[in-house]
């Protein structure tokens, strides 16, 4: 195998969660350009089509369905047709996520088990039951955050949590499930790109943001979609289990 061979997807099927906006429109783009065809989930399941349009515009074939990740059940049935329907799943892309801003002294219960349940929870339960499907090779790949190490200018207390215990659910799967089942399992930390989330930021954030970031910069979806796609090819067949920064060096300055 080429080294450039080892960044291809052919033959792949993916699985994207959080499709139908932002940074997971980009991963099933950039997954599909790579070879793979793919799986789209969201709730908000009457804005996947734009994004299924992409991977078919990309010559692959694309399946999108209603996805609650917050209901175990449904997260097992979503993967039994996306199996089903192209006969296996080679990668897992956990980007489903919620984001807020409340401050600590204000915070409700309700309000921050929302954020686990989406960020923590609906990870765990979507690779839960993607992995019976994949065979040795299969790859999972967990979307924290930057944030996750770092303060990120907003009181974030419920977001910032979720996003660290993603890293410590990243190593323990990658321990579970490398040997037995050759699964390897891996937590992507993007620090600021545009979203839906990054458009809720105050007015004035945005530029401190970019002032502490070396790049001095938000990041480009497709900077972070060539990250994933690297992490699930077989140029990437010996990491698992890792943490991978992609915040125009903000974590590290």
């Amino acid at each position: 195998m080429g080294i450039l061979d080892r960044f291809k997807l052919d033959g792949k099927v993916a699985v994207v969660t959080g499709a139908s906006s932002g940074l997971g429109v980009a991963f099933a783009k950039g997954l599909a350009e790579a070879g793979a065809d793919v799986a789209i989930g969201a709730r908000r399941v009457e804005r996947l089509e734009d994004t299924a349009a992409l991977v078919v515009g990309a010559g692959r074939d694309a399946y999108a369905a209603s996805l609650d990740v917050t209901d175990p059940q449904r997260c097992r049935d979503f993967a039994t047709e996306v199996a089903e329907r192209f006969g296996k799943i080679d990668i897992l892309v956990n980007n489903a996520g919620l984001g807020t801003a409340h401050p600590a002294t204000r915070e409700t219960p309700d309000q921050f088990r929302q954020v686990v349940e989406v960020n923590l929870e609906g990870v765990y339960w979507m690779a839960q039951a993607v992995q019976p499907h994949m065979t040795s090779g299969g790859v999972i790949i967990n979307v924290g955050s930057v944030l996750g190490e770092t303060h990120g200018f907003l009181p974030q207390a419920a977001y910032a949590s979720t996003k660290s215990a993603l890293v410590g659910l990243t190593r323990d799967l990658s321990h579970q499930w490398a040997g037995r089942k050759g699964i390897r399992v891996m937590c992507l930390e993007p620090g600021f790109f545009p979203s839906e989330m990054s458009d809720e930021i105050p007015d004035g954030t945005a530029e401190v943001v970019k002032q502490f970031a070396p790049l001095g910069r938000f990041g480009d979806p497709e900077e972070l979609a060539a990250a994933v796609v690297f992490l699930a090819s077989d140029a990437a067949s010996y990491v698992t289990g890792s943490t991978l920064k992609v915040d125009g060096g903000l974590v590290g300055r």
